[in-house]
């Protein structure tokens, strides 16, 4: 093999390496910085308010709070409850079934109750609870 075949060749090998590695890149750094980390908040102060009036009893409500998912719950006695939505299992977003009334853990099948106690499954410990206060028909939570 001649010269400038030889050197055509590795041009295109290391044309074909750049456009890998650059692909590699292209889809990983968002897959890393979405999952890995945390996420900016837009809130300053660290609180949320939500109106009392927004959320039916036997409701929950999910909202962001400090970069991390988190949820208000009002019982069906009219109680509130205000917990962090992450599982601390594997850090799974809970749900909340209305007509079981409790938190379901879709990873694997961990259940807790309104106020963040573990029913059943995996995890290890509560729902983590958030400070909160009632006031002029307004809750803040943080």
């Amino acid at each position: 093999m001649d010269d400038s075949r030889r050197k055509f060749i590795n041009i295109c090998l290391g044309g074909l390496a750049t456009l890998a590695i650059t692909g590699f890149a292209a889809v990983t750094y968002p897959v890393f910085r979405y999952y890995l980390l945390p996420r900016p908040s837009n809130d300053a102060t660290g609180k949320i308010s939500v109106p009392l009036n927004d959320i039916a009893p036997g409701d929950a409500k999910f909202f962001e709070l400090n970069g991390s998912a988190a949820v208000l719950v009002r019982k069906q006695d009219g109680s509130l409850a205000a917990l962090s939505a992450v599982c601390p299992h594997l850090g799974c977003i809970v749900l909340w079934e209305k007509a079981r009334q409790d938190f379901l853990c879709p990873c694997h099948a961990g259940y807790f109750t309104p106020d963040g106690d573990v029913i059943a499954g995996p995890p290890p410990r509560a729902l983590a609870r958030l400070p909160f206060s009632v006031k002029n028909g307004m809750v803040t939570i943080g």
